[in-house]
């Protein structure tokens, strides 16, 4: 994990960015517990409840959930919900700006269909 202590983006969100990615590529799966409120903030000089905060939403977006005396622990669809957040996150981003840039250029969707054809042939 990597912290920006000097961005605009608070701590916390950073935390829960930080774990949900790594639940997302696999670092921690189904069922793992990630690690305690206590070593992350031990480990990267971050106070507690700003890391029990971060948690706290991942836990609220069903993606981990607390076990008393245990710790933290990775749901069983967490990977799931992620990419059916990001691929909605996407579309809000990407393709509804993208789609009224095309009808502002006078773009057909035939026309926007071929250049993300394109756009895939290309790396």
């Amino acid at each position: 994990m990597q912290f920006n202590f000097d961005s605009s983006e608070p701590l916390y969100l950073q935390v829960a960015k930080q774990i949900e990615n790594a639940i997302f590529v696999g670092s921690f799966e189904a069922g793992e517990q990630v690690p305690s409120t206590t070593e992350i903030s031990r480990d990267f000089q971050i106070n507690p409840a700003t890391v029990l905060k971060g948690m706290n939403i991942l836990v609220s977006d069903g993606l981990i959930q607390k076990k008393r005396g245990r710790g933290m622990f990775v749901l069983e669809d967490a990977q799931e919900k992620i990419r059916a957040k990001r691929k909605d996150e996407f579309f809000q981003d990407y393709i509804l700006k993208m789609v009224i840039e095309a009808k502002s250029l006078g773009l057909d969707q035939d026309t926007i269909i071929s250049l993300v054809e394109r756009g895939f042939k290309q790396k």
